[in-house]
Parts: C-alpha cells; sequence; structure tokens
C-alpha cells in the first residue's frame, strides 16, 4: 500500500513516519512524506497536486498549525491551515478513492464538564478558543468532501490529548529546564493543578493509528477515534512524576491555569475517553524520560 503522511517533521509526523516503515502493508520505500514546500497548508493546490503525482492509497494528515497562542492572535490563518487545508485534502483523496485519516484534538470541546466523565466519540464538540473552532473545522470539512463523494474510500478522524515525545521542544523538555531555573534560584516549580488530561506519547499514538490501519483496511467510514495513553493526570501530576522519574527533587507550588494570562483559553477538562487501550501515561513517559536526559546532558557538554 502506498502511504503517504502529511507534517513528517513534526512530533507526531516524525512517530508516523518511524512505526509506518516496519508495518507490513507499507510498499517498498517505505511511506512518502509530505513536507514544505511541497505540502504547504497555506497552498489551496497542494494537495490535488501531491494525491494526483504520488497516487496513495492511504494518507494520515498530520500537519498543522498548533500554536494555539498563534491561533488566537489570527483566527483567519488558523481556520485555513486547520480547516480549509484539511478539506481541500479530503476531496484529492476522496476524488482519487484514496483513505483519509485526520488527526484531531481533545479542544473541539470546551473542557467545562464537571461531572467527571471523559468525552466519548458521540460527544457534541464546543470548541473554547480558535484553535479548537478551526481544528473541529478541519473534521466538518473533512466528512463533508466524504459525503459529497459518494466514493468507496474511508475517513477516520483521530483526536489526541497533550501530546508530547521526540524531537522535544514539548511539555516535559520544558518543564526540565524551568525545573533547573527554580533550583538555580531555590524557588519550588509552579506548575498548573486545573488543567486535567492524558498525557499522550507520540509514537504510542502513532503506532495505534498504524496498527488500526493495517487491521481495518484502514477505519469504517466516517469513524471517530480517540487515541490517548491510559490515565488522567494535572499538568502539576504529568510535573510531578516527570521530576520523579528524572530524579529531580524539588518542591511544587501548584498554581491555576489563570497565573499565566494567555491568548488562547485552554479547556480545563481535556479527558478523552480512549477506543484504542494504550498504556499508563506513566509507563510511556518513563520511555521518553532517558531520551530526555540524554538529550540535556548533551546540550550542557
Amino acid at each position: 500500500m502506498r502511504v503517504a503522511v502529511t507534517g513528517p517533521g513534526g512530533r507526531l509526523g516524525r512517530a508516523l513516519m518511524a512505526s509506518l516503515a516496519d508495518a507490513p502493508f507499507t510498499g517498498p520505500g517505505g511511506p512518502i512524506g509530505w513536507g514544505r514546500p511541497d505540502y504547504d497548508l497555506d497552498d489551496p493546490a497542494a494537495a490535488a497536486r501531491l494525491v494526483e503525482r504520488d497516487r496513495p492509497e492511504l494518507v494520515i494528515h498530520a500537519a498543522a498549525w498548533t500554536d494555539t497562542e498563534g491561533c488566537a492572535r489570527d483566527p483567519a490563518l488558523a481556520m485555513r491551515r486547520n480547516g480549509h487545508a484539511v478539506g481541500e485534502l479530503a476531496r484529492a483523496c476522496a476524488s482519487a478513492g484514496a483513505d483519509l485519516v485526520v488527526l484531531s484534538t481533545n479542544e473541539v470541546f470546551d473542557g467545562r464538564r464537571s461531572d467527571g466523565r471523559a468525552y466519548a466519540t458521540d460527544d457534541e464538540p464546543a470548541p473554547l478558543n480558535p484553535y479548537g473552532a478551526s481544528k473541529l473545522a478541519g473534521e466538518r470539512a473533512a466528512a463533508e468532501a466524504w459525503r459529497a463523494a459518494r466514493r468507496g474510500s474511508s475517513l477516520a478522524i483521530v483526536r489526541t490529548t497533550w501530546l508530547y515525545g521526540p524531537p522535544g521542544n514539548d511539555f516535559p523538555s520544558k518543564l526540565l529546564a524551568a525545573a533547573e531555573r527554580s533550583a538555580q534560584a531555590n524557588e519550588p516549580l509552579r506548575a498548573v493543578n486545573d488543567e486535567i488530561g492524558s498525557p499522550s506519547y507520540a509514537p504510542d499514538v502513532a503506532e495505534a493509528i498504524v496498527a488500526a490501519a493495517g487491521e481495518d483496511g484502514p477505519f469504517s467510514l466516517g469513524r471517530i477515534e480517540h487515541i490517548v495513553n491510559g490515565g488522567v493526570a494535572s499538568r502539576a501530576d504529568w510535573a510531578r512524576e516527570l521530576l520523579r522519574q528524572s530524579g529531580i527533587a524539588i518542591p511544587i507550588e501548584e498554581v491555576p491555569v489563570a497565573t499565566w494570562p494567555r491568548a488562547s483559553t485552554p479547556p480545563l477538562w481535556g479527558v478523552l475517553a480512549p477506543t484504542r487501550p494504550l498504556r499508563s501515561w506513566q509507563a510511556a513517559l518513563a520511555d521518553y524520560v532517558p531520551i530526555l536526559l540524554r538529550q540535556r546532558a548533551a546540550a550542557a557538554r
């Protein structure tokens, strides 16, 4: 099977490319990476051009504008990159008979749920910020393209949350840097205690997506999946476990998210009900911590 991945240089894109390289259904030469300059979210013609050129049988759309603060400052650009671009890709795939998997986010929900229930795939989305609104627009644009095409190929929406992993520049790597500064200043590390989610390791999410694609061919029409690591944590819980696994002993001061005013308001309850069982977020973090520590040691040399 010819498989293409948009955003192959991103966090999830890298993990998908690695997982697909080992997948038995991936064709000779491995997966095709559609990155810039060939695939540009700002170019309305890019998707059709690449689908015509490479003739993929499956496309996994991992490219997105994930800068939530940037999306809040320029909602129109967010809609272009996370909404309209998905529709263009979906129309190109549907027209060519290629299957499509679109990556999305917990931020399509407002996070105002107070009953402690995780968001299920059939819960009604209600975005709280421009990033979430643009991602929901992408989900709906893809679904509309499939309804209009009436072809035999399949579409799946995969939502995940609090994604982290190589190459870094994520919550764990930033938190370790903040912990180092706090230790030098002899101050506690401040971490948010009222934003709740499921930290999800990009390689685990990628493996689950690839496994589903291989088993289900790739997914039934119109299917929505929630793929996250097991368990629930606040940002402070995540920080505490990260420091414990890293062997760093500094106190944590728990604070509300309002401590740091932001242009983009995050949903406080970002817990998704998983449709596929993955290992706990703590177990996944244990795989990543040695990578982070090696990176920090190399940077210090």
